[in-house]
């Protein structure tokens, strides 16, 4: 079963990532990925393979070593619950980045590199995205009026 949930944990993601990179002006994509409940799939299969874990999870959590962890991830349903927890993850970072980039106006072929490097390597997505956003300010934003200085 572990082995069926670690390929479904990405199955179940994709079609969101698609959505964001290959049809990201589609009415539907829009609407589909305002909802924070897209990741929830993922989130279910997370919980089917930690919940029954959690006697071993908790203590290695609660307090961290490289060994503990180590071992932890070392099993099959470690590395499968930590694929669902990066994929959980990324997937909501992509979304927001998504949806912060459709604020901004930044154009879908600025954002299709940052959510690949978001899917390929999580947290360097997240930077190439922060790196190149500040170069669109979001129409509220810029249209805001300075504050008038009492003087």
């Amino acid at each position: 079963m572990t082995g069926t949930l670690f390929t479904l944990t990405f199955a179940v993601a994709a079609p969101f990532w698609a959505l964001m990179i290959l049809l990201p002006n589609w009415s539907l994509t829009g609407r589909i990925i305002r909802s924070p409940l897209i990741v929830t799939p993922v989130l279910l299969i997370y919980a089917i393979l930690v919940i029954p874990a959690l006697g071993e999870v908790l203590p290695t959590v609660l307090s961290p070593t490289l060994d503990g962890v180590r071992d932890l991830l070392g099993t099959a349903d470690g590395t499968a619950a930590a694929w669902a927890h990066m994929i959980a993850f990324d997937l909501f970072v992509g979304r927001w980045a998504w949806l912060d980039s459709r604020e901004r106006g930044v154009p879908a072929l600025v954002m299709a590199p940052a959510l690949v490097l978001t899917i390929l390597l999580g947290p360097i997505g997240l930077a190439a995205y922060l790196a190149v956003r500040s170069r669109w300010v979001r129409p509220a934003v810029a249209a805001t009026p300075e504050p008038e200085h009492l003087g």
